[in-house]
């Protein structure tokens, strides 16, 4: 088993696991009481490339990436710093994460949310929402296609946006065809090696008809790299693991965004 496998293997363990705990009822009514959400897409819409910062605990390529920060200290330095939105990574055997961390980036900051994870279930998209996020991450290398379809179907009934996440042109097809995705997600990791090839997102990026939001993923440092990838037309990065491993985490984002410090 790749990488990408092993996590989907085990993300299908901890949904069953969850779901014996909490059930989807209970969920179900989570959801009907949650507060009103934060617009996620028409955040990284806006002129200019935007900034998704990421909260990650560790990834099995990186292994420890930050101790000893709360999630309150890094959201709220990447909002200081001119972040667009935040991304969260819930994913745990791998990742570290938790939902917890979710719900604690929502009560810290006022960004809009993406959960970062590995869904592959519907239940999972009642969680997200349940626990705060505005916004999930579909990645077409985890699911097959009619499934892909299902969750996309549950999230934006929910009234969660959806970032369709893909690393080739046989992806970035489904994408399009079986979801119709507003929001194209380009990885230049290879999640079955967790190679990264940041001309991933150049190469990818001439198959996305006009009108899509496009999100490059994985592998970006510098302002540098922003402004090429807003040049040819990105309209946001995700950044996690830079952002996480710096001195100082809100200098880092200025960075980036090019926000000057005040």
């Amino acid at each position: 088993m790749n990488v990408l496998d092993r996590i989907v293997s085990s993300t299908l363990e901890d949904v069953q696991r969850r779901r014996s705990s909490v059930p989807l009822s209970e969920l179900e009514q989570a959801v009907a009481q949650r507060p009103e959400g934060r617009p996620f897409t028409e955040a990284l819409q806006r002129p200019g490339i935007s900034l998704i910062a990421e909260h990650k605990r560790r990834s099995p390529s990186a292994g420890q990436i930050r101790q000893g920060a709360t999630v309150t200290d890094v959201v709220q330095a990447y909002e200081r710093g001119g972040a667009t939105a935040l991304s969260v990574l819930t994913e745990g055997p791998h990742f570290g994460g938790s939902l917890d961390d979710l719900r604690e980036a929502r009560a810290a900051s006022v960004l809009p949310i993406l959960r970062k994870d590995f869904l592959v279930d519907p239940y999972q998209v009642y969680e997200s929402a349940a626990a705060g996020a505005d916004a999930v991450l579909l990645i077409v290398a985890a699911v097959h296609a009619d499934d892909l379809a299902v969750l996309n179907r549950e999230a934006r009934g929910l009234d969660l946006d959806v970032v369709v996440e893909v690393h080739d042109e046989a992806e970035l097809e489904c994408a399009l065809e079986v979801v119709e995705a507003d929001v194209i997600g380009i990885n230049n990791r290879d999640l079955t090696d967790f190679s990264v090839d940041l001309d991933r997102t150049f190469e990818l990026l001439s198959d996305v008809p006009a009108g899509k939001t496009v999100v490059s993923e994985s592998g970006i440092h510098t302002r540098a790299q922003l402004d090429e990838l807003e040049r040819v037309g990105v309209d946001a990065v995700l950044v996690g693991e830079g952002l996480m491993r710096a001195e100082d985490m809100e200098a880092a984002v200025r960075s980036l965004t090019g926000e000057q410090d005040v």
